[in-house]
């Protein structure tokens, strides 16, 4: 038996013969061409190609993962679009009289180099998206046939590292699990595995060509992988995977049934969205409402600027479909780690401490009130929540309440029904601990937004994967900050709730509930597992 190690995403286990991916060599064909024309054809059309085939894996991403996942895919196209790389890989074709896959390579490799030499963290992670794209019109121009990378039988995929569209691609009947020698745990691909409940293993490094065909168990738990388990240890961990599949059958009986503790409180659990087409997700795992709406993917999957009219029918579909449901919409809380080429920001040496979400919309007033004039129009449709990201003072949320107020007078004056709606913060910074009993005077409820509080708390960069090791999501002053946040918040009959990742982890349930939270909202996958914890818990011991 050989054991190899290496860093879990997704706890589990998968047991099944090993199957070995091996990336398609691209034998580039580097002399010159005669009919400039034929390539600059080729190259055309192997680009529509892989244009379409982004919308497919959004399609597919979106109905395996969610739509907040699937966003990659629009970012992709996106890529393939942009006018200076197609112009220069062209250049390349008719000025150099060279093939439209020697083209093709030479473009996306230049453009990936210039991301990847970038200060911020964000552009530079980009790079690898570009590689991505770049091997999707290859392999249109080399007619490769991917389809055939798992084989005909359920298997635990081994590659060196797979690409968001790799990943996408692969047909869910007939993966087990996967293992890859590179990756980080905040890559893309990561969590897509997250979202598609797949067992899985990053950084592996002991992979070998040798174990293809051979039995294993993909032990997420301990973060390794048996090569040839021992008969004793099949038994075992084959014991715990049917476990595994029980509890999860089990989850299904909590459906319907009310979260509250053994000794009768009551805790809200809701699901984050990223769009309209989460909403099956929302309604399969029963979450109670809709903790978080991140509005800013109805701009992300824009290619301009959404009217109005756009918004109000994307906010009132989700609202007008779950009510009597609550649903928190987060205003557009672009910026830093999301941007938006139509939105012309401008670099910024340190973007997450920048030019972002409420600063945005407090400089670009017109942008903002549309998008409050749409969420206003919605919120007559059912139960609405508005809540203002990256808050830091009382006088951005008092000049955010007044504008809000100045769009419902045009509203009331153009004869548009307005509901009734809660409104509230995100709680995101060490500034807005410290100042909620001012903040909590003006809002009917916080969200803590635990991967942010956790970052500026911290100081640490959340999508640099050089600091895995330094960042601590449990680090006393981020539990400390939410203690007190709760504590501001229910001084003024205010309530709070956590929509960050934190509030997904199973080994804090119990210490958020004792410190009094009112709501948890979180991946809708984990609703479920989350009743069940606070089902179990008694707070009066």
């Amino acid at each position: 038996m050989i054991v190899a190690t290496g860093k879990s995403i997704l706890n589990g286990i998968a047991i099944g013969k090993i199957k070995i991916y091996k990336a398609p060599v691209y034998e580039i064909n580097t002399g010159l061409i005669e009919d400039v024309d034929a390539e600059v054809a080729r190259f055309n059309a192997a680009v529509a190609k892989a244009i379409d085939q982004q919308g497919v894996l959004y399609e597919k991403a979106k109905k395996d993962a969610g739509e907040e996942s699937a966003a990659i895919f629009e970012a992709h196209q996106l890529m393939l679009e942009d006018d200076d790389l197609q112009d220069s890989a062209r250049e390349i074709i008719i000025e150099q009289k060279r093939s439209a896959e020697y083209a093709t390579k030479t473009a996306f490799d230049n453009y990936a180099q210039m991301f990847a030499e970038m200060d911020d963290p964000y552009m530079k992670a980009r790079s690898a998206d570009l590689l991505d794209v770049e091997t999707d019109v290859l392999d249109f121009l080399m007619g490769n046939d991917t389809s055939s990378m798992q084989g005909t039988e359920p298997s635990i995929l081994v590659a060196e590292d797979l690409a968001p569209s790799e990943t996408v691609k692969l047909d869910k009947s007939l993966l087990l699990g996967m293992i890859t020698r590179e990756g980080s745990s905040n890559s893309h691909t990561a969590i897509l595995a997250r979202s598609m409940n797949l067992p899985s293993l990053i950084q592996c490094k002991e992979i070998d060509d040798s174990w293809d065909g051979k039995m294993a168990i993909l032990d997420g738990y301990n973060s390794c992988v048996y090569i040839e388990p021992t008969d004793d240890l099949m038994k075992t961990l084959s014991a715990k995977h049917a476990e595994d599949v029980k509890k999860l059958a089990l989850l299904q009986e909590l459906k319907g049934k009310p979260s509250v503790t053994l000794d009768g409180t009551s805790v809200h659990v809701y699901a984050n969205i990223g769009g309209p087409s989460d909403l099956g997700s929302v309604n399969e795992n029963d979450a109670e409402g809709v903790g978080l709406f991140r509005s800013e993917f109805v701009y992300l999957n824009s290619k301009e600027e959404p009217t109005e009219e756009q918004q109000f029918t994307a906010y009132k579909r989700v609202v007008e479909t779950l009510a009597p449901k609550l649903v928190i919409i987060r205003t557009c809380d672009i910026g830093a780690d999301k941007t938006i080429d139509y939105m012309h920001l401008d670099k910024e040496e340190n973007p997450a401490l920048g030019f972002r979400a409420i600063r945005i919309c407090l400089t670009r007033k017109d942008f903002f009130k549309k998008q409050l004039r749409a969420l206003l129009r919605a919120s007559a449709f059912g139960n609405m929540g508005i809540m203002f990201p990256m808050i830091i003072s009382k006088w951005e949320l008092m000049e955010a309440k007044a504008l809000l107020e100045e769009c419902k007078a045009e509203l009331i004056k153009e004869g548009h029904k307005i509901g009734k709606y809660q409104l509230g913060i995100m709680i995101e910074t060490p500034a807005s601990v410290l100042v909620a009993d001012d903040l909590a005077e003006e809002v009917d409820f916080f969200s803590l937004g635990t991967n942010d509080l956790t970052q500026y708390t911290c100081a640490i960069d959340r999508q640099n994967a050089k600091l895995e090791r330094f960042s601590d999501t449990h680090h006393p002053a981020v539990l400390k900050a939410i203690q007190m946040t709760i504590e501001a918040g229910h001084r003024h009959n205010t309530w709070v709730g956590i929509c960050g990742e934190l509030g997904a982890d199973p080994t804090l349930t119990e210490t958020f509930l004792r410190m009094g939270i009112d709501e948890l909202s979180v991946n809708a996958k984990s609703v479920l597992p989350l009743r069940k914890i606070i089902r179990s818990v008694d707070l009066s011991k």
